[in-house]
């Protein structure tokens, strides 16, 4: 009887698949957005829905800004911005301002489509919740 291969193997392989699976670059030469249930996935953790989130209802906002209004640390919100900006989600501008470096973030087009089909999803989920509780 065969065992199941340790977690982190079954991990490895899942990153050596994903890895293969070649990336389509879209017609403004970002990458291609992705499938509807990875993008669930990606916004559904709580930071990277706060960062869209804060993104969709203001200007552009600096790391700073980010970091204090989302209570979290700096390495946390670097690696989920990375994640969101990978995805095509979100854009991120560095640059100095009184030779301190200054790095800003804006929710690119298909980041606002994504956050809008995520909420509209989980709409329905409490609607039909509710509705379920009505009975």
């Amino acid at each position: 009887m065969a065992s199941a291969p340790p977690r982190a193997a079954r991990g490895a392989a899942h990153k050596r698949a994903a890895a293969a699976r070649p990336r389509l670059e879209g017609v403004a030469g970002g990458a291609r957005e992705a499938d509807p249930a990875e993008a669930e996935a990606l916004l559904h953790h709580r930071v990277r829905l706060g960062i869209v989130s804060a993104l969709a209802g203001a200007a552009p906002l600096s790391f700073v800004e980010l970091r204090a209004l989302l209570d979290t640390t700096d390495g946390n919100l670097s690696v989920h911005a990375r994640k969101l900006e990978d995805a095509g989600y979100i854009a991120c501008a560095k640059s100095f301002a009184d030779r301190r470096p200054r790095t800003e973030y804006r929710l690119a087009p298909s980041g606002r489509r994504a956050l809008e089909r995520y909420l509209a999803h989980m709409e329905a989920l409490i609607a039909l919740a509710r509705n379920s509780l009505k009975r």
